[in-house]
């Protein structure tokens, strides 16, 4: 029983022994598990936080001073690769902040923290054993950790706020210096902090600085990671990383002593007080960062010039707790940041008033064509020629020609006024899309004496030229193209019907549709222009249209038919009508493709060279030929070749009213005093009308053996050539009669006289490029012949099959006109009146011109070139007139869709592209080498909204 009893006891005590141990390793199992998951709880929230930190740092990771420094790291040597660097805000926050996100490298700091510290092992073997009470101080620390992570966390974000906003105004292109400028005046601001603690951090002085050497051997191997999850975002981050290395090695120090000053806390300080110090770290923070706004505005307040000093002192700036030659650095590092931010500002204005800067040396810039860089389009220099300044003594010009021009034209500016700035607006005027501001100048208009001579008709211009822009006409559209366009234009383009209701019976112009038709008829044609064409080439066969008879001038050309229908004979006609009661009619010409202006027989002479229309053709064009003694007749003999035709047909010809009568014989009294033959009076079955076709004589012996010396000649120093704003003079000049003076020969027959340079342009005479005239000539016909062939044809985009009709705006030779012969376009060349009176020669060989002086609008309607082409006028125009008005022409005449081509200095280019920029002009090409340059641009369809004040 006894035996019985003491085995039952002892069995009773074996399994109370087995029970006990049971329950205390499933509650150490539950410790271990309540403290693991306590261990993941803390984690997250500071990866999170640490996540939005690097978010920041990375948006701002190229600022210059935004600094980022390591977390803590462990110090064994034994441990290296367990030891990750990270890239934080500077080291500016509470000691416990600075933790690495490792949950191994946390567990060992806190073990050897607890075995160091506290003098006793807390042995974590196989029971996993703790006091419960450890167990809870354990879990609040790691609470309070958390606090203070997110509140770091938050801290730093709200600093890289801060510091990017003032960062924002310095200069990027000197990161490096003002990083280490800043990291310098960090390390002053840190040791001003710590110093109330130096008496902890000064035995831990030469711990420190092994950490620090062991810190840099680590960022120069690059071993450096967080948790699994930042790793790959570090990875990411690495090239930052490696930039920003130099900004944490300043702030290291002073992370480690806060490190050493944990791990003092962690022996014997409560919680509570490490929450307290956490607390005064914050403040000391916020502290810092207003006494920097502080030092940052004091500077912002400092002169320009002091600023720009090298010593950079500022001595009326104190901060407190700072030491003097700390403060002096710290204002030398931020000094310098205002000054670069200064230098910064400097250069963008420098920089935008470069881009601003017209005399451009600009490398290639093409946009719908590439041309290659190294030639010049059009050939491998710049293939301009230069105009001779010798030669200029030689030549006269139009403006020395006509005496009347003097005192005219009011004085412009230098071209040096600023470019930028300009606002468009639509002329404010009644004529609304068909604004001339030449003709259409009301105020000055009201101001004539009289206009018995059709002085009301004439060309008025303002002492400046509008910079308006006028509208399009309503349901405007791109023009048909040629030929099409003869027979048909649209409606809308120019919608006028009165043309249509008063001529329509005379095949004028008809409306048909959407389309204004033109069956080909005229007053005296009405079956079409290409018989009535036929019919004066059979009343006079030495006529032969397109080989001796070349140009010539239809005055009163209505709707233009006549010339219109000249093409097929190879024919060139100079069209005009004035802008009276058949308006538009010059309109309807050009929008039909066909050569016209606007202008009008009246108190001036008519802007063309003298001799130079091989014939002068006026259908019922209702000009008072006899009036006045003859005046107007005159001027068409003063402008036509001698032994040239004038064909006139009109009613005193075949018609027997007592007015047509007295017309007639008054007619036939003044050509017989001006020597003119009588060559045949002829009728057309066809059309019941007649026309008498008479001939400019080639001697000077029928004036000697006048009778009557009425009209009597002009003085011998009355130059037949002066033609703008030139009154009319009812006198004769005399035929020339020397073999080598123009006029007493007539030209090659077409096509020959395209190429023959004039017979009376000689070797002894200086070219405007410095060569002789003909060597001149010729050298100008080839090289434009290489440019248009090798780049306007390829290189500037241009589909040449819209293009119709051409304006050279500064012709000289006609060179740009001859080499588009082969083309279906025609080509009006001007010779402006400052420049070498050419323009005989462009006659001479088959062209033709007008003069014109560019500050001034001219004579057109507007939307009626296809392609202007300037060479070298701008460069020149500048320094006697504004370019805005000259722009604002241009895109008056042009049309929509229309093209510009400028050849010029580079500086003009540059200026003429800006302001074609600023009217929406689309900018093709431009290019420019050795100070020479060349412009693409076309016209859209923009027009600003507001009207200008009225004109």
């Amino acid at each position: 029983m006894a035996l019985g009893r003491s085995r039952s006891k002892r069995s009773s005590s074996t399994s109370s022994y087995a029970s006990t141990i049971t329950t205390v390793a499933f509650i150490a199992v539950c410790v271990i598990g309540v403290w693991m998951l306590t261990s993941n709880s803390v984690v997250p929230p500071q990866t999170t936080a640490r996540k939005a930190e690097l978010a920041a740092i990375s948006a701002a990771v190229d600022e210059p001073e935004v600094t980022t420094s390591n977390d803590v790291q462990n110090n064994e040597p034994s441990n290296k690769k367990d030891q990750p660097v990270f890239e934080d805000n500077p080291g500016d926050l509470p000691a416990d902040a600075i933790k690495s996100d490792d949950p191994k490298t946390i567990n060992e700091q806190r073990n050897k923290q607890d075995s160091g510290d506290q003098g006793s092992a807390v042995e974590e073997n196989s029971q996993g054993l703790k006091g419960k009470e450890s167990g809870e101080e354990q879990e609040k620390q790691r609470e309070n950790h958390t606090q203070v992570s997110e509140e770091s966390s938050l801290t730093q974000n709200q600093q890289a706020d801060q510091r990017n906003q003032e960062i924002s105004q310095s200069d990027q292109g000197n990161q490096k210096t003002r990083n280490e400028e800043s990291n310098e005046n960090q390390e002053q601001t840190t040791a001003s902090e710590n110093g109330q603690n130096s008496h902890e951090q000064f035995p831990n002085q030469k711990q420190n600085e092994h950490q620090q050497r062991e810190q840099h051997e680590k960022i120069d191997v690059g071993k450096h990671s967080h948790d699994s999850q930042n790793q790959e975002l570090n990875g990411d981050q690495q090239p930052q990383k490696r930039e920003n290395n130099k900004k944490s090695q300043n702030s290291k120090s002073y992370e480690d002593q806060q490190q050493q000053q944990q791990r003092q806390e962690d022996a014997g300080i409560q919680t509570t007080s490490r929450e307290s110090q956490d607390e005064i770290s914050e403040e000391d923070q916020k502290e810092r960062l207003k006494q920097q706004r502080q030092r940052q505005q004091q500077e912002d307040s400092a002169s320009s010039d002091e600023a720009q000093q090298k010593q950079h002192q500022f001595g009326d700036v104190t901060i407190p707790g700072i030491k003097q030659n700390e403060d002096k650095k710290s204002e030398k590092a931020t000094e310098g940041v205002k000054i670069q931010a200064k230098n910064q500002q400097t250069h963008k204005e420098s920089q935008g008033e470069n881009n601003r800067i017209t005399k451009t040396k600009h490398d290639t810039r093409t946009e719908d064509k590439s041309i290659e860089t190294n030639s010049f389009p059009g050939g491998g220099t710049s293939g301009i020629p230069k105009e001779s300044k010798e030669s200029k003594r030689s030549w006269s010009t139009q403006a020395t020609e006509s005496e009347n021009q003097k005192g005219r034209r009011k004085e412009g500016s230098d071209g040096k006024e600023s470019l930028y700035g300009y606002s468009w607006a639509l002329c404010n005027d009644r004529t609304g899309p068909d604004f001339i501001p030449c003709l259409d100048n009301e105020k000055a208009v009201k101001k004539l004496k009289t206009t018995r001579h059709f002085e009301h008709r004439e060309r008025h211009c303002p002492e400046e030229g509008p910079t308006c822009l006028v509208p399009l006409p309503k349901g405007y559209k791109r023009p048909i193209t040629w030929p099409g366009s003869r027979d048909k234009i649209w409606y809308h383009n120019v919608p006028n019907t009165i043309l249509a209701e008063v001529k329509g019976h005379q095949n004028w112009v008809k409306v048909t549709g959407e389309f204004l038709t033109f069956p080909g008829g005229g007053t005296q044609f009405i079956h079409g222009a290409l018989h009535y064409i036929e019919f004066i080439q059979q009343s006079v066969p030495n006529i032969e249209w397109g080989k001796h008879t070349r140009v010539i001038l239809d005055v009163g050309c209505g709707v233009a038919s006549f010339g219109g229908y000249l093409f097929e004979k190879d024919v060139l006609t100079m069209s005009f009508a004035p802008k009276d009661e058949h308006e538009r009619q010059v309109q309807f010409a050009l929008e039909r493709g066909i050569p016209a202006i606007s202008a009008v027989m009246g108190s001036q002479r008519l802007p063309f060279p003298s001799r130079v229309f091989d014939l002068i053709h006026c259908a019922r064009c209702r000009v008072p030929w006899h009036a006045d003694a003859g005046v107007l007749l005159l001027e068409l003999n003063r402008v036509m070749r001698p032994g040239g035709y004038f064909v006139w047909s009109a009613t005193p010809v075949y018609q027997k009213l007592e007015e047509d009568v007295q017309i007639w014989q008054a007619m036939s009294a003044l050509t017989v005093s001006m020597c003119w033959e009588l060559v045949t009076i002829k009728k057309d079955k066809l059309n019941y009308v007649s026309a008498a076709i008479y001939r400019k004589p080639t001697s000077n012996e029928c004036y000697n053996q006048r009778k009557k010396k009425v009209p009597q000649l002009c003085m011998s120093d009355d130059d037949p050539n002066a033609a703008w704003y030139v009154p009319l003079q009812a006198c004769m000049h005399k035929v020339p009669v020397d073999y080598n003076q123009r006029g007493s020969r007539w030209p090659e027959n077409w096509p020959q006289r395209l190429q023959k340079p004039p017979y009376w342009l000689n070797s002894s005479q200086m070219g405007i490029y410095g060569k002789p005239a003909p060597q001149d000539f010729a050298a100008d016909y080839e090289h434009w012949k290489h440019v248009v062939r090798k780049s306007y044809m390829k290189g500037l985009g241009i589909s040449w099959s819209n293009v119709r009709n051409i304006m050279d705006m500064r012709a000289v030779y006609g060179g740009f006109a001859a080499a588009l012969m082969d083309l279906d376009v025609w080509v009006l060349n001007v010779v402006n009146i400052n420049s070498p009176d050419t323009l005989p020669i462009i006659y001479e060989r088959g062209l033709f011109g007008i003069y014109h002086d560019w500050c001034e609008s001219f004579s057109t309607y507007p939307r009626t070139y296809d392609l202007l082409h300037a060479d070298h006028l701008f460069s020149k125009l500048k320094h006697r007139c504004k370019l805005a008005p000259v722009m604002a022409e241009v895109d008056r005449i042009v049309r929509p869709g229309g093209k510009l081509i400028v050849r010029d200095e580079s500086d003009a280019i540059g200026e003429v592209e800006i302001l074609l920029k600023s009217l929406r002009w689309e900018v093709h090409l431009t290019f420019s080498k050795d100070q020479e340059g060349l412009l693409s641009a076309q016209k859209g369809n923009w027009r600003p909204r507001t009207f200008a004040p009225r004109f």
